[in-house]
This record gives structure tokens, sequence and C-alpha cells, in this order.
């Protein structure tokens, strides 16, 4: 079944032509991957997809009453409203229905009230869309619902976001780079979802392996032409190699068919016959074809970096907090020379918080940061790049440096950097403020890489990059032979060019594993589980109640206890911090540690009844 059609459409802004009669097809449970160079029109199609914007030339067709949702890159909340708000702000039925239900759970006095709600659930089977709703919420870290939309973070909103459509369950959903400012367990949490869930798909995503474990086509714009794949990345690249090979085939062939048509074209008189000039017009066709060029660069550079001495980074028992927020607890490390290491953790650990620390750009509350005479730092941080009104691309990247010095006395020089980077002779001078938001990024890569540093720190360098880039990028680095330290969500990225990982908590730890990131994954998989109690109430209390399972007493219990357990437990902890930090005044230290015992019990005997109850639900 066809949801949507796109016919011949074209793009131009002034004189720059984005794309020229694209035609493609979206079908039902089709899971599209649109792949294309950052500025030849992503975006723009997606918008035009879904109506935020126009193409000059060709149609839009979509299938009459389908659902489309698109997730952009930047979203339109109502900064006004609180995250519960957002989510039932919808026009989804059954949403309003699941929202009724829970005003009447917190009104358990009003029989009449739950038991219509409670009838309503049953009547549209709203249980399983319930469960579903709440899992979205949990597994997106959204236990707050009364935050206001103001207060959240960048990362936050996109969540946001993602959750309101996910709840809505749109018939084609449109995504505009979902992974970027996600954490790599939320990332996880959204690959197997695609990948299970029954949803027609078309994204626009850098990440290989959701491309390859979700996506089951592929449709690639390359040098204005569109090219399709029925699979998934791996057969995208295989598929793609064979495609160029036959394509350099033809040219090889073109080439020597103009050769021999270019010495007869010289040894023709003035005058042509109707049948040499049908031979002309070939024989332009042949010349387009036999000079056809493709600007794929491989980087295989032998960089002359400044030496490294035998000191680079020692971290003495450092420790650093933000207010009550722990980033670094006593960490101690002496970096070696060439090692490459990437910081893993979810949103919030200080990953950020750790590469400013290191280079000294926020200090620390107690312990050393010592950085080595000889170590030169390059960091490539996620605020981008200061665009200067007027500049061109060349200009921007030769103040911070002519050339990199290569082995040999060689060295490649600023606009042979760009190159490598996909910036063409023609591109290098172009006003910056032309450059898509991807190409930006990519100038700002080599603005740092040309500045030659011997310790590279990348803050999520692969965000609104394409493949093409990350390939390009990849292979630099590969090649690189200074420290390496990288922050990324792209685990392809990160699985290719570290070999150690520091992994962050919540409570300022650095735990240190030998391997990139598909090794600890296995690692942490092979491990016996360590579920608790605790853990296992947060799983279970996105499961509904079913008819007769839980009567009204046992279900306004049940709720009650879950606010009952979380309370003693931050009163635990509140204890336990004072314990800690010895904070306790000797008198008072008998009776502190009886209260504490009496928590802790009171926990116990309140969760072994929440267990009871919850059985009823499984």
């Amino acid at each position: 079944m066809n949801y949507l059609s796109v016919e011949n459409i074209s793009k131009s802004y002034g004189e720059r032509v984005l794309f020229e009669d694209l035609s493609f097809g979206i079908n039902k449970d089709q899971k599209i991957a649109f792949i294309a160079k950052n500025g030849t029109g992503k975006t723009s199609i997606l918008n035009i997809l879904v109506g935020l914007d126009q193409p000059d030339f060709g149609q839009i067709v979509s299938r009459k009453g389908i659902n489309i949702a698109y997730l952009a890159q930047t979203d339109n909340l109502n900064s006004q409203e609180t995250i519960e708000e957002a989510i039932f702000s919808s026009d989804n039925q059954t949403l309003k229905i699941v929202q009724q239900y829970e005003n009447a759970l917190k009104d358990p006095e009003n029989e009449e009230a739950y038991q219509k709600a409670f009838d309503l659930m049953e009547q549209h089977h709203a249980w399983d869309f319930e469960t579903q709703y709440k899992q979205i919420l949990y597994k997106l870290k959204f236990d707050d619902l009364t935050i206001k939309i103001e207060n959240l973070s960048g990362g936050q909103r996109k969540r946001l976001s993602l959750a309101i459509i996910l709840i809505n369950k749109p018939d084609l959903l449109i995504l505009d780079e979902p992974t970027n400012h996600l954490d790599l367990e939320m990332i996880e949490w959204l690959e197997n979802y695609f990948k299970k869930e029954k949803i027609t798909l078309f994204m626009v995503t850098h990440d290989r392996y959701f491309l390859e474990r979700v996506c089951n086509e592929i449709v690639e714009l390359d040098q204005g032409k569109l090219h399709t794949y029925k699979g998934n990345y791996s057969y995208y690249l295989e598929k793609k190699e064979e495609r160029l090979a036959i394509e350099q085939t033809t040219v090889n062939k073109a080439k020597n068919l103009f050769k021999k048509e270019l010495d007869w074209m010289r040894r023709q008189p003035k005058a042509r016959t109707t049948k040499s000039k049908s031979r002309i017009d070939d024989f332009y066709q042949i010349k387009e074809k036999a000079h056809q060029r493709r600007n794929n660069h491989k980087v295989q550079l032998q960089i002359n970096m400044e030496r490294l001495g035998s000191k680079i980074v020692e971290m003495h028992n450092v420790s650093k907090a933000f207010d009550e927020k722990v980033v670094l607890n006593k960490f101690d490390y002496v970096f070696k020379r060439g090692e490459r290491i990437g910081l893993i953790g979810k949103n919030g650990t200080g990953k950020s918080s750790f590469l400013n620390i290191i280079t000294h750009k926020v200090p620390v509350d107690s312990g050393k940061v010592i950085i080595g005479e000889t170590v030169k730092f390059g960091y490539y941080t996620q605020k981008g790049i200061n665009i200067k009104e007027g500049q061109k691309v060349i200009e921007v990247i030769k103040e911070f440096g002519e050339y990199i010095p290569l082995a040999k006395g060689q060295k490649i020089s600023a606009g042979h950097l760009l190159e490598r980077f996909l910036f063409d002779r023609k591109k290098q001078y172009d006003f910056v403020e032309k450059l898509s938001g991807g190409e930006l990024k990519r100038l700002y890569l080599c603005t740092v890489l040309i500045q030659n540093p011997n310790f590279l720190i990348l803050d999520e360098p692969t965000n609104d990059l394409d493949i093409l880039t990350l390939n390009v990028l990849e292979n630099f680095l590969l090649d690189y032979p200074g420290n390496l330290l990288v922050v990324s969500h792209d685990r392809y990225f990160m699985d290719k060019i570290v070999d150690h990982l520091f992994i962050l908590d919540n409570e300022g730890n650095i735990n240190g594993f030998p391997g990139n990131y598909s090794d600890y994954r296995s690692y942490e998989d092979s491990q016996p589980s360590k579920k608790t109690v605790k853990e296992k109430k947060i799983d279970t209390r996105v499961k509904p109640p079913s008819k007769g399972k839980l009567s009204y007493n046992e279900q306004n219990e049940f709720q009650q206890l879950e606010k009952d357990i979380e309370k003693l437990g931050k009163e635990k902890t509140t204890i336990e911090k004072l314990f800690e930090n010895d904070e306790i005044a000797s008198e008072k230290l008998t009776e502190t540690s009886q209260k504490l015992q009496e928590i802790i019990s009171s926990i116990e005997t309140k969760e072994e009844r929440w267990l009871a109850l919850s059985m009823k639900l499984e």
C-alpha cells in the first residue's frame, strides 16, 4: 500500500540547485533511510514531504487520511506547557481516555468518576495503549510530568518530541537525525522499538548501526541521482561498491571511445552530413561520460605532529561537583602516549565537564590535573564555530593554520585538507553563511585539525555529519598518531577508532574498560542479571490493571504503596549521606541509627506487599 509519492520534485535557492527531478515512493511497513552528502538538501526534502516547504517543481501525493508525524531537528513545543500538558494536547482520542483514567486515579474518593473512566478504558481497549505510553515515558526518562518545558535542556526537549510522536502512533513517521542528543542507552532502546514495531519510517540518520538494524531499504542521493537499495546498511555498502565498479568500467570504455571519436572529429571537413551531425551529438554525450569524476577521498596520511613527551596528562585524586551534582569523585589516571579513549555514560553524567576539566576550562574542587609541557590540545566542542560575516571557507581555516606537516618533509595545505573533507575548490570560495549545518561542522573539524594537535579531544563530533564525511573523519583519525579522547553516541564510530573506554556513572565514578563499545556491550550482556527489587518495581509500574485482577481498594493501595516506597527511599538516602559525611552529633547517633533501621524495615514490608499486588498484574 502506497502511503506517499514524490513526483519529479526540484528545489533551488537562488543560483544554488539542491536537487532536480527526484521521484520515489514510501509504502506501508517500509523502513527507509535517506542518505546524501551534507548540503544536498536532505532536510529540505523532509520539510517538503510534510508540507513545511514547497518544491519549485513537482508534487507530493499522500494517501487520503494518512497520519504523518515529523521529528525535526528543532522542536515546536510550547515552552509554557508542562510535559504532561504537551503529551495530552494531541487529538488522539485513546490518549484522552487514558488521561481521564489517570485523573480519576488521582481522586480515589470519587468512585463514580473512576468507574466511568475504567469502563471507557475497557470499551476502547486502551490498556495496552496505556502500557506502551508509560513504557515510552519511562524509557525516555520522564518521571516528573509536572516540569515546564521551558526548564528542559535541549536533549530533554528532543526526547519529549520523540515521546509525543511515538505515543500517538502515526501511520508514517519521518525523522531527521533521531539519535542526536540521545545517550547510548536510549539509542539502543529506540533501535529495538523500531525493529519490533510495525511502523513505516522515512529517516535521515548518520548512525550506521541504527541503519543496519532498523532499515530495510536505503535511498541514496548521489551526484544528483537517486539510487535505491532493498536491504540494510551492509547490503547498501556491498551493492554501492558494485555500482561504482560498473560505473568506473563504463567511464573507462567511454574514455577509449572518446579518443577514437576525437580523432574522427579532428579529421572531418567543415561541411557535415546528417549522419555526421548525429555522430557529433553522440560524441558530446561520450565526452560528458568520459570526464565524470568521483569525489571520494581516502585519507592515508603520515602526520608529523609535535612530539609528545613522557608526561602527557595526569589526574590525581580529582573531584568536581556543580552544586549537589558530583561529576568526578577522587579520580586518578595517568594518560599514556597514543591512547585512544572513548567516554560513555548517560546524559547528565558529566562527559563534557570531564573534557573541560582536562583542558583546564573548568577548575577542580580538589586534586590536581597536570598537563605535560609538550601537550598541544585540539578541542572540538559542541558549540561549533563562530561565523564572521563576509568570510569565505578558505579564509576561515587559514586563520588557524596554513598546512599540516607530513613525514619526509611533505605537507598538506589548508586547501588540500578542505578537499579531503569534501570541500571542492569552488566550495572553498563560498561565503561561510551559505553553508548547511553539517558543512559548518565539517569546516569546524578542519579548523581543529589544521592546528596539528598531538592530543585531540572531540565532543560529539558525529552530530550533523553525513556518512561520507564520517568515513573520511574515521580514516583520518585511524592515521592520527597522537592521543585521542572522544565523547560520542555513535557506536559505529566509537567501535572503529577507540580501544579503551571510560564509563561514567551518576555519582562521579569512572570505570575503565579495555576495549571498544561493542566489546563492552558483549561483556555487560554476559554478566548475571543484577536487577534489584526497586528496578522490578519501576518496570512493573507501567503495566495497567486489567478488569477483575485488582479490586478498587487494592488499586488505591497499590498506587499509595508506590508513593510511600519512593518517599521512604529518599529519607533513607538522606540519612545514609549524614553517616557518610560525619554530620551527626554523637548524642544523636543512636537515635538516628534506630530511625534508619525503622525506615529500612518499613521499606521491606511495603515492597513485599507491593510485590504481592503486582503479581496479580502479570
